[in-house]
């Protein structure tokens, strides 16, 4: 990933969430990522995700990060998904929900 998001945050509270979601996505954890445009994505955590530094289109320095998901069973399928993108996290290998 390059050092470029389409949106970055510098307000706490959005910091705050993104750093939840980190707690959340654990490497190997199978999960369904409830997005804020109403879509659904289904994989397994690729690799533990980090709240990263970006720069907006602007030029703008801010905080965002993105989780790797992939499906069990095939290596054709990746899909990257910015954390200001999640709305719920639902593991599938527990009960754990996450309302972000």
């Amino acid at each position: 990933m390059g050092r470029q998001a389409e949106h970055v945050y510098t307000d706490q509270p959005t910091i705050a969430r993104f750093n939840q979601l980190v707690e959340h996505l654990q490497n190997g954890a199978r999960v369904r990522l409830h997005l804020s445009d109403g879509s659904i994505c289904e994989g397994v955590v690729a690799a533990r995700p980090t709240v990263q530094e970006f720069y907006d289109g602007d030029g703008n320095e801010g905080t965002n990060g993105v989780v790797h998901l992939e499906q069990l069973g095939t290596s054709e399928w990746a899909r990257y998904v910015w954390f200001d993108q999640i709305e719920r996290v639902e593991h599938l290998d527990s009960d754990t929900q996450l309302r972000a």
